[in-house]
């Protein structure tokens, strides 16, 4: 058994590792947070809306809230975001009782909790987590692993008893800790895993507060207490049902009429002042910063995309300061940002920001920049290319429309196709695509998390550009590397630079803003700034 006094070591240590984002500013209008001065009330089944669905059921696989919104709560983690931090940065033990790092920081020995069951009532063990790691970070041809690049720091993950994890790194990191608490780094059983290393795609079963009870694709997810959980006394909840709802006035509809309590992923604020309006008292708004921003990509197999002229000319057309003005009333996004939400400790200061392409107010000059270099690159006056972009109304819609606009005022007409989620994901890694509606959404404000997406493809699974840079490589090692935060600033600066100005590899819109009405019903559930934070819904609660 670790000892307390280890216990502490670990958390202290942790404490000092974690990027804070104490500066970031969450307003929370009539919310009711954890419900830390109230007795929690067992009973009830909570509702909330999806407003999609994924293209599998395998978390180390895929990066969309919907999947992790509701099949989280069926599932543990190794670590997770304290739930009742509204920052999303406090780390704390999931099956992990524990944990304790090493002087040289290249050693991470994190002691189980025992009695732990899968739903189908085996025990996990330290094998179901390194089988799980395994998959995650050194995936077998034909696997894809998502989240791979965030740890490149990792040279081993061992089960040395039990009870024991253990994870060897190349280097010191100074984002580890965080990165293993992904909340769509699910634990599995180590012998399906073994017998079918798929299995886990078209199956759910894992060992959380929750057990699978059925999915009617197109309609909703089902799934009741789990009886037996090892944290006892929760889950609150009976079960939940996740309905499927892809229209955005019907997802306002179900709240405003109490056929659902929640939408776990935001509402416009038309959307929210129409809920309030007509519920009063009944509803419940949280708002918060979000890490989450729609990206340009540009495919650089395909032309004129190849020349990183033509890939800047994209950037420059764009006018972020008064599409920020405009679309705020409208849509879910708000700031105009580089690589890191801005106001957060890695962010780039207005100042800085406006070096790069496309973020300078003097739109005028950045247009005619675009036009010489198109010009140059030689792509002809009217040029015509497919925008392939996901089918979810907000804020891919509105960002499509204005960015058509946009381009077409340096002479560049793009054909808006909004197309099925599972196809726009499948078209994007199979690179059948001109340029695309991107995306990067992080759970945690951190250069690790927020950057690991754009390095060099077969580094990254999830770089869309198909593009390969070892200089981006390199400085993404190097800020990650970096203990000091000035240094390791230097290094996100250096990387946002070649990124978006120098090689333009892909183009950020504006930074998104989260707000959540829901039912005053419903306690327990903290907004933090990652609509993948917070799931598992086992400190949820529904009053009377």
């Amino acid at each position: 058994m670790a000892t307390n006094r280890a216990r502490r070591r670990g958390s202290e240590t942790v404490r000092g590792l974690v990027v804070g984002v104490a500066g970031l500013m969450l307003a929370v209008l009539g919310g009711t947070g954890a419900g830390a001065q109230e007795r929690p009330r067992y009973g009830g089944e909570l509702v909330f809306v999806v407003p999609t669905e994924p293209a599998s059921y395998d978390g180390h696989r895929e990066g969309t809230f919907a999947l992790v919104h509701p099949v989280a709560p069926i599932y543990n983690t190794l670590l997770r975001f304290d739930p009742t931090d509204r920052t999303g940065t406090r780390v704390v033990g999931d099956l992990a009782e524990s944990w304790t790092i090493a002087r040289d920081g290249r050693t991470y020995t994190f002691r189980l909790r025992r009695g732990v069951k899968f739903h189908d009532g085996s025990d996990l063990t330290s094998k179901d987590v390194k089988a799980s790691y395994d998959k995650i970070i050194f995936p077998p041809s034909g696997v894809i692993s998502f989240r791979k690049g965030q740890y490149t720091a990792v040279e081993a993950v061992e089960a040395p008893d039990a009870a024991t994890v253990v994870f060897r790194l190349k280097w010191p990191s100074a984002s580890l800790i965080t990165a293993l608490a992904s909340p769509f780094n699910w634990i599995y059983r180590a012998d399906i895993l073994a017998k079918d290393v798929h299995w886990y795609e078209t199956h759910v079963m894992g060992t959380g507060p929750f057990i699978f009870v059925e999915h009617v694709k197109g309609a909703y997810w089902a799934a009741r207490k789990n009886p037996n959980y090892w944290d006892k006394g929760k889950p609150y909840l009976d079960g939940y049902r996740a309905l499927v709802v892809k229209d955005a006035n019907a997802q306002v509809a179900a709240v405003r009429a109490e056929r659902a309590h929640i939408q776990f992923r935001g509402f416009t604020p038309s959307e929210r002042d129409s809920l309030v309006q007509a519920l009063g008292a009944k509803i419940a708004v949280q708002e918060s910063p979000w890490d989450c921003v729609l990206l340009v990509g540009m495919n650089h197999e395909k032309k004129p995309w190849d020349d990183k002229r033509a890939r800047r000319a994209l950037t420059l057309a764009l006018d972020r300061h008064q599409g920020s003005q405009a679309l705020s009333r409208i849509a879910i996004v708000k700031s105009v940002g580089g690589v890191q939400v801005p106001g957060t400790p890695f962010a780039a200061p207005p100042e800085e920001l406006e070096k790069l392409a496309g973020y300078s107010h003097d739109v005028a000059k950045s247009r005619a920049e675009a036009r010489r270099l198109l010009t140059e690159a030689g792509v002809p006056e009217g040029f015509s290319f497919s925008l392939k972009n996901r089918n979810v109304p907000m804020p891919y819609e509105p960002i499509a429309v204005w960015l058509v606009d946009q381009w077409r005022q340096v002479g560049l007409q793009a054909r808006h196709e909004f197309i099925e989620s599972t196809k726009w994901e499948a078209d994007l890694r199979n690179g059948e695509y001109e340029v695309a509606v991107d995306t990067q959404c992080s759970y945690a404000v951190d250069p690790d998390l927020d950057l690991y997406k754009f390095q060099s493809m077969g580094i990254s699974h999830n770089n869309y550009g198909r593009y390969t840079d070892t200089v981006l490589d390199e400085l993404y090692q190097k800020q990650s590397r970096a203990l000091d935060p000035d240094e390791r600033k230097k290094y996100v600066r250096e990387f946002e630079r070649r990124l978006l100005d120098e090689e333009a590899h892909y183009a950020y819109t504006l930074q998104w803003h989260r707000i959540i009405p829901h039912s005053a019903k419903v306690r327990g559930w903290t907004i933090t700034p990652s609509h993948f934070v917070n799931n598992q819904l086992d400190t949820v609660w529904l009053a009377e």
